[in-house]
């Protein structure tokens, strides 16, 4: 039993040493509730009883109520709130006695449970650990051990397994499917417990009517209430903890897949429903595997059982066998019509019900699926965006973005809790991902059949009403033959990209240990192969962990450079050579090698490393190659050593001039690499404000590259520079505006709003192209060829063989996590006047307006939509045709007078037209 924490710490005398947090008033004497025993792993084969549970029990000499009590879970290495909340109820627990609390089932196996006094369906983790918590609030708590341990509202805590929140020196362990954490008979408490628990035997024991205090027994019949009564019309129940009788239509069974249970719903709801007045769900999540087994779609049950939350989810846990089949006909059940956006109040009155979507959708987060099998989507044509790319921090128009993302996400799942990346579940095959089925992000994608809305995961879920498996007729239609064979044309003499090829290292893991340059742990695939490093000791690589697999990685990157059609490529996350003791330029020369060997000539050659390198570099540097028929460099590359970036790779400079010109024509290249947004402490703290972690590191990076910039812009004696490279901060965001204030053009923009990174379901640019004015004036055109960030992360060299079904391939597609950026660079002068023009249809509030666009001649380039100085959308002309996207929620209803500029490139001067878009009320 734990209560507040009483020190801290204090200095021990004599050793100089801070002593250790400890927890104070631990109670042996039995003055306060317990948790007696915990079971966890019901169901599973070979298990004792079918279900988990945990029991409180009481030591003391008085009845103890817990009303206003729960039970408390955690995963092992959570920190944040507890997610399974199970509410005690009105129970009263005499002197002596235990509250049985039920949980889940992991399968059929085991003996049935005495009847718990409180039941749920809470998913105590069996394996890994978790942390349980007996508190007297049903607010979940939050925070690290420390924070945990010392709430005041915490009356005894059991951290197992893995768990980084438990008690004393150590976590329980000794859990199987036949023994229990159990404390001894007189259920000592020192609050440790690695010391309090052990392994035994599970024994489940009910308190049953004795813990009904017997002043007001509940009900031997529970009260009759309707789907809407038990969903309520907020975040929880009212009846949480009540014994409940309902009835409903089956409108979705799930016994095999993990869910466990049916979607019950009200006969003759749903339908076209109004969302302005509606307000309470029909629909109900009932939590039994046995029932899911008994009944199919269609079937009208009556039930009986406990109204529960599971991780957000109403739910009714039914009593053993408390239901019946009726044969009284009743009204159909009728996917409800709903149009997404959805907010949050509307998608809880719609909880647990069948819907079918009105509009289509878009792929946006396809990260997860070779996972969970589940696909994130996005009402409308476009993917979610960042925040950070479209509008700055710590503005109204930043907060609009974010809720708009919000009100238009939902992921569509495959009504199962498989991870298809643990041990026999690699065999099989993961639904939605084929060979042949792209599921791209920004492919266009519309609900073919009705579906469940589901809340699991902390996140809105479209479910089938049946477990889908690969191969079923998929619910949801999602566009093939998205991916473009090439960037689009940018014209110019020169052409300039960069290019993060993901930790393209030659020093393989195996290598490095052989060589006894350290150790190393991988990632395997299904056959227990070593397919990339996970971590090596010492700094060691980041890559492949054998010749095969860097093979693999190869492939897919010299396909992708010799298809982008640049002349000077930078190049992010190769390997810093030097770190392993050899010639700095190593890995650099093996790719220009791979490059060569498949043109099948001396097409390709690299950008030797200076004589002049900084001493403590990372493990991962910048670097250039470059086709010496199209250009050459101009003297030695410069590498800026400045303490800036002691925690990021050092920028790089190269002059280069086109073959056969002067040095009228010579520009400068540097090619960079921020900090990530990881991690940082301190003033790097995530701030959250959209831009994470080290931003004020990147800050001093982009104020100490425009310095060097302007001095490199005077060596070389040119106003022509670009900076180019991996700058992990998307368009929007402070160290981009460094850059900008410095007058740099963010030259990819003005062509495209095509993101280059994809991250947390949004997509976004941590790629640029930056140009001073002298080198924007060159400008004949940019693209983001989308080859990587849109693409399924399990077509990556790195999950090579991670699933029966093989996604891996040799084409450019998924060669890195990044789309590379490539910009046209001409020698000559003159402009064109261009006739410009834009057209927008009205638009229901709160969406934005698109505006079509066209120009002659046929310009190509970017779109910008302002109102007045500010920014509404960005779009991109190609061959005198483009569409800009005003952002959602930004114009409210009435006629807007907006104004529509093309930016002009080297051959067409900047144009800008006035447009009229009509909002009207929802």
């Amino acid at each position: 039993m734990t209560t507040l924490t009483r020190i801290a710490g204090a200095l021990a005398l004599g050793a100089g040493l801070l002593a250790a947090p400890t927890v104070a008033g631990a109670a042996p004497d039995g003055d306060d509730l317990v948790i007696a025993e915990a079971y966890l792993n019901g169901g599973s084969a070979g298990a004792a009883f079918s279900h988990k549970f945990v029991e409180v029990a009481n030591p003391t000499d008085e009845a103890v109520s817990v009303a206003g009590w729960s039970v408390q879970y955690r995963s092992a290495t959570s920190s944040n709130a507890f997610s399974g909340v199970i509410p005690l109820g009105d129970h009263t627990i005499p002197a002596g006695g235990r509250l049985l609390v039920g949980g889940n089932s992991n399968g059929p196996a085991g003996e049935p449970l005495p009847e718990p006094d409180v039941t749920s369906g809470i998913a105590f983790s069996g394996s890994a650990g978790g942390t349980l918590a007996l508190t007297r609030t049903t607010q979940p708590l939050s925070g690290d051990r420390a924070t945990v341990l010392s709430h005041p509202q915490l009356v005894d805590l059991l951290g197992y397994g893995s768990s980084v929140t438990y008690e004393g020196a150590g976590q329980a362990t000794g859990y199987s499917t036949t023994t229990a954490l159990t404390r001894d008979d007189a259920l000592t408490d020192t609050d440790d417990n690695r010391a309090d628990f052990s392994a035994a035997p599970p024994t489940p024991e009910a308190c049953g009517a004795a813990c009904d205090g017997g002043e007001s027994p509940e009900p031997g019949e529970p009260d009759v209430v309707d789907i809407a009564d038990i969903q309520g019309t907020g975040d929880e129940s009212p009846l949480l903890g009540r014994r409940v009788i309902t009835r409903g239509v089956v409108t979705a069974a799930y016994p095999t897949g993990g869910f466990n249970g049916i979607y019950l719903q009200t006969p003759g709801t749903g339908g076209d429903v109004d969302l302005d007045v509606h307000d309470a769900s029909h629909g109900v999540f009932v939590y039994s595997a046995e029932l899911a087994r008994s009944v199919r779609e269609g079937d009208h049950l009556e039930l009986a059982g406990r109204v529960g939350e599971y991780y957000g989810l109403t739910q009714v846990v039914p009593e053993a066998g408390a239901w019946t089949v009726l044969e009284e006909p009743v009204q159909t059940v009728k996917p409800a019509a709903v149009e997404f956006p959805l907010t949050e109040t509307e998608r809880e009155s719609l909880e647990g019900m069948l819907l079918a979507p009105a509009n289509d959708f878009t792929v946006t987060d396809n990260y997860s699926t070779h996972q969970y099998g589940e696909v994130g989507l996005a009402a409308g044509d476009e993917p979610l965006r960042q925040p950070t790319d479209v509008a700055r921090p710590r503005t109204p128009e930043y907060d609009a973005v974010v809720a708009d993302n919000a009100a238009r996400a939902v992921t569509v799942d495959d009504a199962a809790t498989i991870n298809f990346l643990n041990g026999a579940n690699r065999e099989i095959p993961v639904p939605w991902l084929t060979p042949d089925n792209e599921v791209r992000v920004g492919a266009a994608v519309r609900v073919e059949e009705p579906m469940i809305l589901d809340f699991r995961n902390d996140t809105w879920k479209l479910q089938p009403t049946a477990h889908f498996r690969a191969g079923d007729p998929e619910p949801v239609r999602i566009e093939d033959d998205t991916r473009p064979e090439r960037p689009a044309d940018v014209g110019g003499d020169v052409r300039l990209a960069t290019f993060n090829v993901l930790n393209y290292f030659t020093m393989l893991g195996e290598g490095y240990e052989a060589n006894g340059l350290g150790t190393c742990t991988y990632y395997t695939d299904r056959a227990g192969d070593p397919v990339t490093v996970n971590r090596c000791s010492n700094e060691g690589p980041r890559g492949a962990a054998n010749a095969e697999n860097l093979q693999r990685q190869q492939d897919k990157i010299v396909a992708a450079i010799s298809q982008l059609g640049a002349d000077v490529v930078s190049l992010e996350e190769i390997e810093n050579s030097a770190a392993f003791g050899i010639d700095r330029d190593t890995a650099l020369r093996a790719l220009v090698a791979a490059l060569n060997e498949h043109a099948g000539r001396e097409e390709w050659a690299a950008v030797g490393s200076p004589a002049a390198v900084p001493e403590a570099e990372d493990v991962i540097r910048t670097a250039f190659i470059y086709r010496p028929e199209a250009v050459e460099p101009v003297g030695e590359s410069v590498i800026l050593d400045d303490p800036a970036f002691d925690n990021a790779r050092e920028p790089l400079s190269q002059e280069f001039r086109p073959v056969g010109s002067g040095e009228q024509d010579d520009f400068v290249v540097i090619v960079n690499h921020f900090k990530s947004k990881g991690s940082g402490d301190g003033e790097d703290a995530d701030q959250g404000d959209g831009q994470g972690a080290s931003n004020a590191s990147r800050v001093r990076q982009a104020t100490a590259l425009v310095n060097f910039a302007q001095a490199e812009q005077e060596r070389a004696g040119t106003d022509r520079v670009f900076l180019t490279g991996d700058f992990n901060a998307y368009s929007q965001e402070d160290p981009i505006q460094v850059i900008a204030e410095a007058g740099y053009v963010n030259v990819a923009a003005q062509f495209t709003d095509a993101p280059t990174y994809q991250f947390g379901g949004q997509v976004g640019s941590l790629d640029h192209v930056f140009a001073s004015p002298g080198a924007f004036e060159q400008v004949t055109g940019a693209d983001i060829w989308a080859i990587n960030a849109e693409e399924s992360i399990a077509r990556e060299y790195s999950r090579y063989n991670q699933n029966i079904t093989q996604l891996y391939d040799r084409t450019p597609y998924r060669a890195s996590d990044h789309n590379p950026a490539i910009v046209g660079i001409a020698a000559g002068e003159g402009e064109a006047q261009l006739d410009l023009r834009g057209t927008a249809e009205p638009v229901r509030w709160p969406r934005g307006p698109k505006i079509d666009v066209s120009a002659h001649p046929e310009a190509s380039g970017a779109l910008v939509v302002r109102a007045g100085w500010l920014p509404l959308g960005i779009g991109r002309l190609h061959h005198g045709e483009g569409r800009v996207s005003v952002l959602p929620l930004v114009l409210g209803p009435g006629t807007h007078r907006l104004s529509l500029t093309y930016t002009g490139n080297a051959q067409f001067p900047a144009t800008t037209v006035p447009v009229e878009v009509t909002v009207t009320r929802r």
